[in-house]
């Protein structure tokens, strides 16, 4: 069930942030906004902001989407924070429609947000990589990447997407154990919490001709209680084999504010670097 709305309006605030070295946000609260009835989270993005114009374009664009409550911009810092019940992926293409990039660099509040990288299992591919000079031609096993949000003390958003699978229905499902070796079989069965009284089938997923599918929607669950489970996307018919399923394993990943690295301590690469890297996977 949604809100009625009457055509959306807005008003914008200038402000001086203390937290940012005196940077100048532009903030912009959307009334009368047609949203699901649902307790909204707060995210920031990284995207390229050069000028007022920049923050002009994807305001409009982002103006658009139902659930968007409120967006501050820093054009020094090149960040965006948005308080919605907007999916991650719908403002990321959102952002990207304008011509820019962008990076979901926290959500939600401290130990509430997750991520699940889906690969194909480990059985399925092969089991040393090539040389360096083949990895050109090396088809990475990433297909996807699903988002967790926890809302409230027993309702999280998922959004999930795939990138490269073959056109079909998929089957999304929570597995008792966190080890994807050999897909589905050794990530156990269907976990529906510790009571039995959680939905461990989260799910059907769409794909496309273009081997794209994104599924977004709430479930009832804590993020606490999936981190360290198994995610199974697997074919809805035919999938006895194993073969066409992805699977992962669900990471607690950055509350809002919480992840202000431009430059990863592990691989010493810069979060665009990063990104250029995740899209080469297809995990976006």
């Amino acid at each position: 069930m949604s809100l009625l709305s009457r055509r959306a309006t807005t008003i914008s605030i200038s402000a001086l942030s203390a937290f940012a070295g005196l940077t100048l946000y532009t903030q912009t609260v959307y009334k009368n906004r047609q949203q699901k009835m649902l307790p909204s989270y707060e995210a920031t993005f990284s995207v390229p902001l050069k000028c007022e114009s920049c923050v002009s374009d994807i305001k409009s664009a982002l103006s658009k989407i139902d659930g968007i409550a409120l967006t501050s911009f820093s054009i020094p810092n090149s960040l965006i924070s948005i308080t919605s019940t907007a999916a991650p992926s719908a403002i990321i293409s959102t952002i990207q429609s304008t011509g820019r990039d962008a990076i979901l660099r926290g959500s939600g509040a401290p130990n509430s947000a997750a991520v699940c990288i889906l690969e194909v299992p480990p059985s399925q591919t092969s089991t040393s990589h090539p040389p360096k000079s083949q990895t050109s031609n090396y088809e990475s096993p990433v297909r996807g990447l699903a988002r967790l949000i926890q809302l409230s003390p027993k309702l999280t958003l998922m959004d999930l997407t795939v990138t490269a699978l073959p056109k079909g229905r998929y089957s999304i499902s929570v597995r008792r154990t966190g080890d994807i070796s050999h897909g589905a079989k050794s990530l156990g069965d269907v976990y529906s919490g510790e009571d039995g009284e959680r939905e461990g089938e989260l799910g059907v997923l769409e794909v496309d001709e273009t081997g794209r599918g994104n599924l977004v929607g709430e479930v009832a669950w804590r993020v606490w209680e999936l981190v360290g489970r198994g995610m199974c996307v697997r074919p809805v018919e035919g999938a006895e084999d194993g073969r066409g399923e992805v699977v992962g394993v669900v990471a607690r990943s950055a509350g809002v504010w919480e992840n202000e690295k431009v430059v990863c301590g592990c691989s010493g690469k810069t979060v665009w670097e990063e990104r250029e890297e995740m899209v080469g996977k297809r995990m976006v």
